[in-house]
């Protein structure tokens, strides 16, 4: 009987610790979700008479250095982060990492957290499978399409909410950052395809994007940074809602399936949704809640269709600016 005990242990040793692992990756996911979602609320309740182009500028230039320190911290060069520079996707990348943090900022201050998260979070999936459909040459399944399909269809009707409300500009700005953030996945897949480690990605990629921001930061008023409230925003969206954030998510990518690491990242939208309703008394109209339903189902559904797609087919539509 003891060998055969000996074996059993044996073998629930791996297994607890492949369960211990896959737990653990969960928790990033979601955690990462989380502090994506606290970045439009935090913006809204630390004004500091800043424009949105100075506090996107900020947080994409704060993530980049953070980005950056964890590299050296690591005890690797970023000589191999500083090269996609070189590259056209390289620079396409860090030049929609920057576009999304003005659209993303100024979006939410003119429709809401809430609305202008959803309409950015939910169009972003949409125009990444578009997108890698016509330059990956990643044609899409039907369940991906059935999928896509109810999004739109949330998506319009949050759109209606925010042009009844005399916000199409906002609408707008939302749907530009998520252009610029399914862009972005794009470039980021075509360059972990040819072997970039993520975090070189990253590091790349925001570090040029919060180069190319500085001079309109450096022409906004930077009274707000020196209070002691403009430091800790500027920090906290810097550090929380971009570098470790998507160091989460990352570490979640590498232990599980995108189909769920898409559907756990869902609670970035519901984060923004809550905190906007809850902590900003934002209000949504009855069509709009209905169109957040259809958006959160069809991201879901698009979630469970990637887990029965190889990795290679799938657009980097986890990765959050």
């Amino acid at each position: 009987m003891a060998p055969v005990s000996l074996s059993r242990r044996a073998l629930a040793l791996p297994a607890a610790r492949a369960a211990g692992a896959g737990r653990r990756a969960v928790a990033a996911v979601v955690l990462g979700g989380i502090l994506f979602g606290t970045a439009g609320t935090a913006r809204a309740l630390e004004s500091s008479g800043t424009t949105s182009m100075g506090v996107g500028a900020a947080r994409l230039v704060v993530g980049g250095l953070t980005m950056l320190l964890v590299v050296m911290a690591l005890g690797r060069s970023p000589v191999a982060a500083l090269r996609l520079w070189r590259t056209p996707a390289g620079l396409l990348a860090g030049a929609c990492a920057a576009l999304y943090q003005v659209g993303f900022f100024a979006s939410v201050q003119q429709t809401g957290v809430a609305l202008g998260t959803l309409v950015t979070v939910g169009s972003a999936p949409v125009l990444a499978g578009l997108l890698a459909w016509v330059v990956l040459r990643h044609r899409p399944s039907r369940a991906w399409a059935g999928a896509t399909a109810l999004c739109l269809v949330g998506l319009v009707l949050l759109s209606a909410d925010g042009l009844e409300l005399g916000r199409p500009s906002g609408v707008a700005l939302a749907l530009l950052a998520g252009l610029a953030a399914a862009t972005y996945n794009i470039c980021a897949k075509t360059l972990l395809d040819k072997g970039v480690p993520v975090l070189d990605v990253l590091t790349g990629t925001f570090l040029l994007g919060g180069l190319l921001l500085l001079p309109w930061l450096l022409a906004t008023p930077l009274g707000w940074l020196t209070t002691p409230g403009g430091i800790l925003l500027a920090a906290y969206l810097g550090v929380a809602t971009m570098a470790v954030a998507n160091l989460l998510l990352a570490y979640g990518l590498k232990r599980l399936p995108p189909g769920p690491v898409t559907t756990l990242t869902l609670t970035d939208p519901l984060t923004a949704t809550t905190l906007g309703v809850v902590v900003l008394s934002e209000t949504l109209a009855g069509r709009a809640w209905l169109g957040l339903g259809l958006v959160l189902l069809g991201l879901v559904l698009q979630g469970l269709a990637s887990a029965r797609r190889p990795a290679a087919d799938l657009p980097v539509d986890a990765v959050v600016l």
